[in-house]
């Protein structure tokens, strides 16, 4: 098969490379490469289950078409601060000039005209002083929340918009390798079952999210892709209930905290809020197990939940951030039979385990009903761990009751974006006709920022 552009992986980053390439009026021939199904077939049968089945060959809350944005409570941060590092390669203001440009095409398929954490600069004003306080960082952020229900159906109307003006989209092939002519990236190899596809194209662009950053970084190594290892974000998915975090909610919908704490000086921030939300089960390759978590427009918990992660980097003699993480998991999933766990930090505090007649009898109820009680400290990597107890304490500070005995600390929560790409500013590689966007290049974190990285490679590539 022959196409002008091939694009591999159905998230934001190449969905919107498309859609942005079609609003240009290009009559580029593209073509859409995704592993797993189209947004309208993804279901998580745990809905009925009850508990995670660990759908094979592949999960449908991290796989598909919008990849892991249906699933999440899609939160769209509409300032340029927040996202990744993509400003310092195409700089700050032609960030946010294409994130309100990309905010208006979200609107446009159907996103809440409502934004959060707005017009309360007062409020603002008293959170920002408690966390200079504690020693964090405040970073406010305007968010359109668009529901975990809510994005699905955006996304499927995108999904349709593509389909309807040309843009052909292959479901259930994984990219296997990249083809080459020289030293020039001329297509792709795919596969489905045991049929096997040769894609040959003028442009390959690989967006392959969070779930393919592994992947991406062994073909980098393999090929001779100029790559750097970067940082990897390991923790704990944090769940209170509403009431301890009812202030913050209401002014800022999300806090995002950002500090360093003694002795390590690590950096440490919090990460998707969600407030009322639930928490959730995502299951990678090798069976890998992690925790997230999602909100809703309409079904609410009484709890809220949030993500703390302390980020690692690794140079020398060491340069395999995402194994390291892995491990990291692979251990706590061990503990966990499996399962998620899920600990109190009154009990980490205390040198115990948690028992499951504990959560029973607390007033933090879990919304991740199949987590296994247990002790994630024997998992957990002693300067992670130390980072996030004093981390905690810190929040504690600028929430009260943040620190609480009964607060849930669930593990493990890793975000597998390490993988930097050395790029241009038009997202051009060291290998001719390749390019690399989202959070499998190492530039974005997040919904907006990937979405951002495809508006701009579509501009290019129109």
């Amino acid at each position: 098969m022959k196409k002008d552009v091939v694009i591999v992986g159905a998230g934001p980053a190449g969905i919107f490379t498309a859609l942005e390439m079609i609003r240009h009026n290009s009559k580029k021939s593209i073509l859409i490469v995704e592993k797993g199904k189209a947004v309208e077939d993804r279901t998580c049968p745990k809905h009925k289950t009850k508990q995670c089945v660990n759908c094979k060959p592949y999960c449908h809350i991290t796989t598909g078409f919008s990849g892991a944005g249906a699933f999440s409570d899609g939160k769209l941060s509409l300032s340029y601060e927040v996202g990744g590092d993509l400003p310092t390669l195409i700089g700050a203001e032609l960030a946010q000039e294409t994130i309100d440009y990309t905010d208006s095409i979200y609107l446009e398929f159907g996103a809440d005209t409502h934004v959060e954490g707005i017009g309360m600069s007062e409020e603002v004003k008293e959170i920002r002083k408690r966390a200079i306080r504690a020693g964090l960082k405040l970073v406010d952020c305007p968010i359109r929340h668009l529901g975990t229900e809510k994005a699905q159906d955006l996304y499927y109307a995108i999904e349709q918009y593509l389909l309807n003006h040309g843009v052909e989209i292959l479901f259930g092939y994984a990219c296997t390798d990249l083809a080459f002519d020289g030293n020039k990236c001329v297509g792709i190899y795919a596969e489905k079952g045991s049929e096997k596809l040769t894609v040959f194209a003028e442009h390959t662009v690989v967006a392959t999210g969070r779930r393919g950053a592994d992947w991406l970084e062994r073909i980098c190594t393999e090929h001779n892709v100029a790559h750097q290892p970067g940082t990897v974000d390991i923790g704990v998915r944090v769940e209170v209930r509403n009431e301890v975090m009812e202030t913050v909610n209401k002014v800022l919908y999300e806090s995002k905290l950002v500090g360093y704490p003694a002795p390590f000086k690590n950096k440490v921030r919090t990460f998707c809020q969600n407030p009322g939300g639930f928490v959730s089960q995502e299951n990678y390759d090798n069976d890998l197990a992690v925790v997230n978590g999602h909100s809703y427009k309409d079904l609410k918990s009484n709890n809220t939940n949030l993500a703390i992660l302390c980020s690692h980097n690794f140079s020398v003699p060491f340069n395999q951030p995402i194994a390291y993480a892995q491990k990291v998991g692979e251990l706590t999933n061990m503990l966990g039979a499996g399962h998620i766990l899920v600990q109190r930090f009154g009990d980490i505090l205390d040198g115990k385990r948690t028992w499951q007649k504990e959560l029973s009898q607390s007033n933090v109820r879990p919304t991740l009903p199949d987590a296994v009680a247990g002790d994630i400290t024997a998992a957990m990597p002693y300067r992670a761990m130390t980072n996030i107890i004093h981390f905690i304490q810190a929040v504690d500070q600028v929430v009260p009751g943040f620190a609480s005995h009964e607060t849930l600390l669930y593990s493990p929560e890793l975000k597998f974006y390490s993988n930097r790409v050395q790029m241009d500013e038009n997202f051009n590689t060291s290998v001719e006709g390749l390019h690399c966007l989202g959070d499998s290049s190492g530039w974005t974190r997040g919904l907006m920022m990937a979405s951002v990285m495809g508006v701009l490679m579509g501009r290019i590539l129109a």
